[in-house]
């Protein structure tokens, strides 16, 4: 199997750490069609060596279980769904709320990192001439610059082009697939274990087309050039997902905003997604240090100023997280497997019960798909079933019209038949459900 399979059928998400196998140094990253950074290798290019670090390689020889026992150190839980942990918590950054997109955990997690010389850098994403990619941070100033999410392809290429350069320790941030990669890298180079100590891993509700900004850009009302794209500008006398997206518009200076509620569910319903996000089963980004995302549950997500789950993985994690909550830096309720879960339910929904139809659909019509771990192949409903084909169309077509016509009207009168029997699926899927669990509760109650 070569690197040249998985791009040909849309499983790189491009994280780029494939371009540092190459010993040829002829490989490189490239937009695709479709808006996302993939490799173009060529003649010279080492693919056989490429693809051992690819988290979507199709033998899938060290999976998420694996690696997880293998790198997470001082863990005392694990579970099936959310992976190996500590602990567990919902909250904020006391400190960092306000300039992050959701609690801001995260920027709190890199500042003690550094102030504890636990790392000497930070490999993470920050805005490069109106556009996102990775830099090299040693400053615990530049700190509030970097703490905004961001919807955009990025890759990590140059990581450990980076790296080599440098006399320390590495901290990265990145989603479950590129924080896989790290790991299968770090477990062919061992020396990098120790120069990469740290990951904090960002759940993740899959990877967005650079076309999901033009469509939130013309959608805000921009319909030149445009810069400084905001994803999450909170209202903090509203609830957690009512939100706005900004930019500015390049030669008016004008501030564009739409409230992305009027836009409709953009995660349920895939659009602009990445094909290799429809084959990743790990929800949580297992193989993290400590994993945060959004706190999608009572009454956390009933607060427009945003809360994070934190999953605190490593020992390291838990007493960075620990002492926060001690010294009062760290506003954050414990929380159980249930209720972690909880928050990340849609994911869970898609990634791990809408997985084997997934699969079925790639056998049947000879696609090539990664191995993925049995348990999460479990038979669902034929409604259910349908919902997933619906989604499969729609995350398709919405990245096909867009490249013919790059026109929010025309664009949205084209997907709309799509969306409205995806909606239409969905619903009677609902209904089903709640037929089942009617059901359910009536036969039990006659026991």
């Amino acid at each position: 199997m070569t690197i040249e399979k998985i791009i040909k059928n849309n499983l790189c998400t491009g994280c780029g750490i494939c371009i540092s196998e190459d010993k040829s140094g002829s490989s490189y990253m490239e937009w695709n069609d479709d808006g996302f950074l993939t490799p173009k290798v060529t003649a010279q290019s080492h693919v056989g060596d490429m693809e051992r670090v690819c988290p979507f390689n199709l033998e899938n020889k060290y999976d998420e279980d694996f690696l997880a026992k293998e790198f997470i150190k001082g863990y005392r839980h694990s579970d099936s769904s959310l992976g190996v942990y500590n602990s567990l918590y919902v909250g904020y950054s006391s400190r960092y709320r306000e300039t992050s997109s959701s609690g801001g955990i995260a920027t709190y997690v890199f500042e003690k990192l550094l102030c504890s010389n636990s790392v000497d850098f930070l490999f993470i994403v920050k805005e490069i001439n109106g556009r996102y990619g990775y830099q090299l941070f040693s400053s615990i100033d530049d700190i509030k610059t970097i703490s905004k999410t961001r919807y955009y392809p990025v890759t990590l290429e140059s990581l450990f082009t980076e790296i080599e350069k440098i006399d320390g320790r590495v901290a990265v941030s990145g989603v479950a697939c590129f924080i896989k990669a790290i790991r299968l890298k770090q477990k062919l180079h061992p020396e990098l274990r120790e120069k990469i100590p740290f990951l904090v891993g960002i759940i993740c509700g899959g990877l967005k087309s650079k076309y999901y900004t033009d469509f939130l850009a013309q959608s805000a009302g921009c319909e030149s050039e445009y810069s400084h794209p905001e994803y999450r500008v909170k209202n903090r006398e509203s609830y957690a997902s009512d939100y706005k997206f900004s930019c500015e518009g390049k030669y008016s200076n004008r501030i564009h905003v739409v409230e992305m509620q009027r836009l409709g569910d953009m995660w349920g319903t895939g659009l602009f997604k990445s094909n290799a996000c429809d084959f990743c089963d790990d929800v949580t980004t297992e193989l993290a240090d400590i994993s945060l995302g959004d706190a999608w549950i009572k009454p956390y997500s009933l607060d427009g100023l945003g809360n994070s789950i934190v999953i605190a993985r490593s020992e390291l994690a838990a007493q960075i997280i620990a002492k926060g909550i001690d010294n009062g830096d760290l506003k954050l309720d414990a929380l159980d497997i249930d209720r972690t879960k909880a928050s990340q339910q849609g994911s869970f929904n898609h990634r791990h019960k809408g997985l084997l139809y997934r699969v079925n659909h790639a056998r049947k019509n000879n696609l090539y798909f990664p191995k993925r771990r049995q348990r999460f192949l479990v038979k669902q409903s034929m409604f259910f079933d349908l919902v997933q084909k619906e989604r499969l169309i729609t995350r398709a077509k919405s990245i096909q019209f867009w490249k013919e016509t790059k026109e929010i009207v025309s664009f949205n009168e084209r997907l709309q038949p799509y969306l409205v029997r995806l909606n239409q699926k969905t619903s009677i899927n609902h209904k089903y459900i709640r037929i089942k669990d009617k059901f359910k509760i009536f036969f039990w109650g006659n026991k």
